[in-house]
């Protein structure tokens, strides 16, 4: 029986006013309320209109505008008259019904499964993949008494071996339309997710065929989300073991996996002095970027709501100010985020909760310093701080040197499809329920016993900076906290552009190698092929003289905190000539040559 929910619907006109979530990041090419790649996902699913699709969008890309106007866009035809939306969390499913309320499309967030039915006023529910889960009996009823269009919200949740998977079969099996939505479009097991096409590649493992893919090397081209500076920290550590042994590593080094996961957990404990010192350099970074960007803030991802009340205290012992705790998934918890997300504090601590979905774009800077490490985990953290809102924005997360997190770290641009297929011994182990994704902040199985015994004491612990990681490319050397050396590296401006970013951690990295310290300097990213710049026609050499001079003088008004107006008039007043954009070659390489000698003497 259709409940004819969209007996007023609006017209199709209504449906093209939906703007994307930040319409002056939409790159250049794109129509004036979508961004490109929105636009061309909704031509892929209207030249198919399939009865399943499914978008891969890399995090921040603005999953939620494109299935929303797909859903506005359905309405207005009559293709479908209900919506429902299932989603990982309680917070994403109230985060789903606000958005959705701003293009008058009403989804009840609180629906309960003992309410058995929605009134007329709604055009549909969201819901979590556990509420589902809990009576498939009841959303079969729901979605099979009106023409539905379900979105499974980071549908890679619902493998079919858990019992989500079978819920969801049976609940949506007969949905009109089905969207399938994922940030991460891979699970760390080989369960097959329901509603997934699967085909064999060259070498016959069956993967997952996403119906359109935007990945995140794309989105940084197109500006719709920032680079991110790793920010590397190692150090000494010291701890006690459950036999009663004393120990001592250092982050970093070659040791085996027990060792890497004590010193690991070492670093993190708030009795040490490794995570305040890398609170506070994060402050630090924070306060640099909040100079271009004042509502900046900050997340720190901890382990455990005992170690996150003690970060939190430590955060504001730093910054003379409380930071805000999220330690659950409850309403309170939701309420705490909306409130952060709207206003202009400093820092967030939470356990898990920001860990996927979650929509805070003023999110710069993070913290991690939780054991979680499968690639899950580590790209839905890193996912919440990609988001842009204007041109110029990039990221920053402190790491500890742990190898496997450098290796995430390091592979965060590459795309990948989910396998069926894989070994059992694939280094994507663990699963991705619920429940996996809370056990997620426990060490892997072969360290547990070493890493969780009761008996464990961390001893002490200490902090070095040592290196940046950034674009395929490493930057800087160890180096003291509170040294020259590294805050050379946690000054960077808040607002550059990637190939500024670059060029400035390359500066930074041959300044402290002239102040002769720190070790052998790591490879960092080869720098773009380019001719010679005399042998480039006159055009073209000129840009790239302008583009060089443009550089330099952002480093040295960053360094002098002058104006790059007031830069570039003393550079004219000194070398002669006119404005850049009428200097000859010769005049734009004198004020060149100037600058490199201030900035390297």
């Amino acid at each position: 029986m259709s409940t004819h929910l969209f007996d007023a619907a609006p017209g199709a006109h209504q449906a093209a006013n939906l703007p994307p979530a930040f319409p002056d990041r939409a790159p250049r090419g794109t129509a004036g309320s979508l961004r490109r790649w929105q636009e061309e996902a909704l031509a892929a699913y209207f030249e198919r209109e399939p009865r399943d699709f499914l978008a891969a969008a890399t995090p921040g890309a603005g999953k939620t505008t494109f299935a929303l106007r797909l859903a506005k866009e359905l309405l207005a035809r009559g293709t479908v008259e209900r919506v429902t939306v299932v989603a990982p969390t309680d917070h994403l499913k109230r985060q789903w019904a606000e958005a959705a309320e701003r293009v008058a499309i009403h989804l009840n967030p609180v629906f309960k499964n003992s309410d058995g039915w929605l009134g007329r006023h709604w055009h549909g529910a969201a819901l979590t993949y556990a509420q589902v889960g809990v009576d498939a009996a009841l959303h079969k009823r729901l979605t099979e008494s009106a023409k539905t269009l379900v979105i499974l919200d980071e549908v890679h949740h619902g493998g079919d071996a858990l019992s989500w998977g079978d819920a969801m079969r049976e609940s949506f099996g007969n949905a009109t339309r089905r969207l399938l939505l994922t940030g991460t479009p891979f699970r760390s097991d080989t369960a097959p997710i329901p509603f997934v096409s699967y085909a064999p590649d060259a070498d016959g493992i069956r993967t997952s065929m996403s119906d359109y893919s935007y990945g995140y090397r794309r989105a940084l081209e197109d500006g719709v989300v920032r680079p991110v500076l790793f920010m590397v920290y190692s150090g000494a550590m010291r701890w006690r073991t459950s036999a009663g042994e004393e120990m001592s590593a250092s982050l970093g080094e070659a040791t085996t996996k027990d060792i890497t996961a004590q010193a690991w957990r070492t670093a993190l404990s708030p009795e040490g002095d490794w995570i305040p010192a890398v609170l506070q350099a994060a402050d630090q970074r924070l306060t640099e970027v909040r100079r271009h960007v004042p509502d900046a803030g900050g997340l720190v991802i901890a382990s455990d709501k005992t170690t996150a009340r003690a970060y939190a205290k430590r955060l504001e012992v730093i910054t003379g100010e409380p930071a805000t705790v999220v330690l659950s998934d409850e309403k309170e918890a939701s309420d705490r985020i909306a409130d952060y997300s709207a206003g202009t504090s400093r820092w967030l601590v939470a356990v898990r909760m920001v860990s996927e979905g979650v929509d805070v774009p003023r999110l710069c800077v993070g913290v991690y310093a939780t054991n979680a490490s499968t690639p899950l985990f580590f790209a839905q953290a890193i996912g919440r701080f990609v988001r842009a809102r204007k041109r110029g924005e990039s990221a920053s997360v402190f790491l500890p040197n742990v190898p496997v997190l450098l290796k995430l770290a390091e592979q965060l641009e590459l795309e990948r499809d989910h396998a069926l297929d894989r070994p059992s011994d694939d280094d994507m182990s663990g699963a991705l329920d619920e429940d996996a994704l809370t056990a997620a902040n426990r060490q892997d199985k072969a360290s547990e016993a070493l890493t969780l015994d009761g008996a464990f004491q961390a001893l002490g612990s200490d902090a070095k900076f040592d290196r940046v990681l950034y674009d395929g490319g490493e930057f800087g050397f160890e180096a003291e906290v509170g040294s020259e050396e590294e805050l050379d590296f946690l000054g960077l401006p808040g607002l550059l552009e990637p190939d500024q970013v670059r060029d400035l951690l390359r500066h930074r990295q041959a300044k402290q190698q002239r102040r002769g310290k720190g070790r052998v300097a790591p490879p960092s990213a080869p720098a773009p092929t380019r001719q010679p710049v005399h042998d480039l026609p006159l055009h073209k050499r000129i840009k790239e003289q302008r583009s060089l001079l443009n550089d330099l003088v952002g480093l040295w008004a960053h360094r002098t905190n002058a104006p790059h107006g007031s830069v570039h008039a003393e550079l004219r007043r000194i070398c002669g000539g006119p404005a850049v954009a009428q200097a000859s070659p010769e005049q734009l390489q004198a004020r060149i040559d100037l600058l490199r000698k201030r900035i390297n003497g």
